[in-house]
């Protein structure tokens, strides 16, 4: 967190740091092979961030994802006619002014669009440098969320092996590839993850190294929510800033400067104190000018202001008086051809004119023929005398047709800027008078910032009461009680010895202190547990899966190639440590041996664990 106070400011005053991603560069020519074995692609295919890079083996595997973006896309306003096409990840920029226009592959934590996960996918290959012609001709590892439907794996083997011609592929979950790189290797383990990400909470029981996928069960909050929490519960507090206060605002504070209590009641009765709250709120400071409304200025600088006016507005009226005396100027050149059709002879064809003209009779063209004269010398005089004159004059908005009959002489009559300063006075005429300096009223720094206290608290929070936000669920310590009650006492003391904690919203500080006081509280009398947060909660998916690449490169048990896709179909998966479980039906009518592999949709119980956030 960072701890710097901005200068000037007070005490606990956080600047926003308004970060703006930079385009990522396309990167030289990736590692084609080692061996006789291509280097695999490892992605990350995460609903909040992607992460993307090489495994490539050897003692140094390399550093962190060469690629990491949000996300995210945005389509150009006029990508089908030639102008910006969409728009990917770090190429955006800031994302608030195109909050709008995002769209994401993602629904909750599960690809649903095949159109926009080309694009990732897309964006990842380009800037991965990924050398191949006309197809991606590494093997690639993919992340998917728990419980994936079958549909979704069916519509990502089709886009890997249809349009860019992988020649192999394996699935595997983000929490359990970080539980893999957490472990020892060659270590078969049992434990409980616990993951939270920014759409979903997921808990996992792992026995023997595998996933019990009938025990799963998924909370449908995580970051993206806390943020949606803290954003309402600041426009609240602060109705004269609801612009200001945005999502990605939002997300810095969640980030940066909230934490989990230990005790949630016990942690809001210390912010009752005063003294409490004075040290320990976070005053965010929204960014604003310097410059006061109401400021006092010389005389000087006074006169130079209304030359500054003067000038404005001599170029204004000069160029009303131009577009004007052009108009005029037109359509007194058509009623005079008119008035010829009328001295030619040509009745037809006058009396057709003045029916377009509105008009009844010759006489009626004829006044108007006058008057549009006078008014057009008139206009034709202003103007050259404009030219060696500084006076000022305000043309006001009259109809075509002028008429030469005013009742009340009009703002154009006014020569001088000073006649009509009265009409629209906001100060006083005596300039020249001294006035002392005017002191603000209140401190315009500290009106433009946001008090950050118990909210600090609350917004994430809501893992463990989503009461808080009014949602129907349970939090993740009831989650994690209904989970252990599911099995016998030996197995429940053998998943709370290794309790791992990952995912980007476990990296609050006091998450692992909470967790470990409610495992207490569960837990029978002088029982032991053990919890562990992950070393890298938000990149130990994709370094998990990397490891994984590079241990089983060469071993075609768990990798799904062409040749499978194309004869078992694309819902097709093949297990591994890290992988989702195969599910079989029970036995049904007309099929002795009848299997669709797919992800875990249904257990044997007849319950539904693709949607398991709500308890029965």
């Amino acid at each position: 967190m960072a701890a710097a106070t901005a200068a000037g400011l007070g005490t606990n005053v956080f600047l926003f740091r308004d970060a703006r991603a930079a385009p990522d560069p396309v990167l030289e020519a990736g590692p084609v092979a080692h061996g006789s074995l291509p280097v695999p692609l490892v992605l990350d295919n995460g609903s909040f961030q992607a992460r993307a890079g090489w495994a490539c083996p050897g003692p140094d595997p390399g550093p962190e994802p060469r690629l990491q973006f949000r996300a995210v896309c945005a389509r150009g306003r006029g990508g089908a006619r030639g102008g910006a096409g969409p728009q990917v990840g770090n190429a955006l920029g800031s994302l608030e002014p195109l909050r709008w226009m995002l769209r994401s592959p993602f629904d909750r934590n599960v690809p649903v669009n095949l159109e926009l996960q080309e694009l990732l996918l897309d964006y990842s290959f380009q800037h991965l440098g990924v050398s191949s012609q006309g197809c991606v001709d590494h093997p690639i590892v993919l992340t998917e969320a728990v419980c994936t439907p079958l549909y979704s794996r069916q519509m990502m083997s089709e886009l890997l092996f249809e349009c860019y011609g992988i020649p192999k592929v394996a699935y595997g979950i983000d929490s359990l590839f970080s539980f893999y790189h957490n472990n020892p290797k060659n270590m078969i383990s049992s434990g409980l993850i616990i993951s939270s990400g920014y759409q979903c909470t997921h808990i996992l029981p792992i026995l023997e190294g595998r996933l019990d996928a009938r025990n799963c069960k998924r909370i449908n909050l995580g970051g993206s929510q806390a943020a949606g929490y803290l954003q309402r519960l600041l426009q609240l507090k602060y109705p004269g800033h609801l612009a200001a206060i945005t999502l990605s605002r939002m997300e810095e504070i969640l980030h940066e400067h909230s934490y989990i209590a230990e005790d949630y009641v016990e942690e809001l009765q210390k912010w009752r104190c005063p003294d409490y709250y004075e040290n320990n709120v976070h005053k965010m400071q929204l960014p604003f000018s310097s410059k006061l409304l109401g400021s006092t200025l010389t005389s000087e600088e006074k006169q130079e202001r209304r030359q500054q006016q003067q000038r404005r507005l001599q170029e204004l009226n000069a160029r009303r008086r131009e577009e004007k005396l052009q108009l005029d100027q037109e359509r007194l050149d058509r009623l005079l051809y008119v008035q010829e059709l009328l001295e030619d002879g040509q009745m037809d064809q006058f009396h057709k004119a003045l029916i377009e003209l509105n008009m009844d009779s010759p006489e009626e063209l004829q006044s108007y023929i006058q008057k549009l004269s006078a008014a057009v010398e008139q206009a034709k005089q202003k103007i050259l005398q404009a030219e060696v004159s500084l006076e000022v004059d305000v043309v006001d908005s009259k109809p075509e047709t002028p008429d030469l009959e005013q009742l009340e002489p009009s703002l154009e009559d006014v020569e001088n800027i000073n006649d009509f300063e009265p009409l629209f006075s906001e100060e006083t005429p005596e300039v020249e008078k001294p006035v002392a300096t005017v002191q603000p009223v209140f401190n315009l720094a500290a009106y433009h910032q946001l008090f950050v206290g118990t909210e600090r608290i609350r917004a994430p929070e809501i893992i463990f009461q989503p009461s808080l936000i009014g949602e129907e669920q349970a939090g993740i310590a009831e989650t994690l009680q209904y989970i252990l009650d599911r099995y016998p006492k030996d197995v429940q003391e053998l998943l709370v010895q290794n309790v791992f904690l990952t995912g980007g919203n476990m990296m609050y500080p006091g998450m692992k202190v909470r967790i470990e006081k409610e495992l207490l509280e569960m837990r029978p009398f002088q029982s032991s547990f053990q919890v562990q947060l992950a070393s890298n909660p938000v990149l130990d998916a994709w370094y998990g899966a990397r490891d994984w690449a590079l241990d089983h490169l060469d071993n075609e048990d768990v990798w799904i190639t062409r040749k499978d896709y194309e004869e078992k179909g694309g819902g097709y998966l093949r297990e591994h440590c890290a992988s989702n479980v195969c599910t079989t039906f029970p036995s049904l009518p007309h099929s002795s041996t009848c299997s669709h592999l797919i992800s875990g949709q249904w257990d044997t119980d007849g319950r539904d664990v693709q949607h398991p956030g709500l308890l029965p």
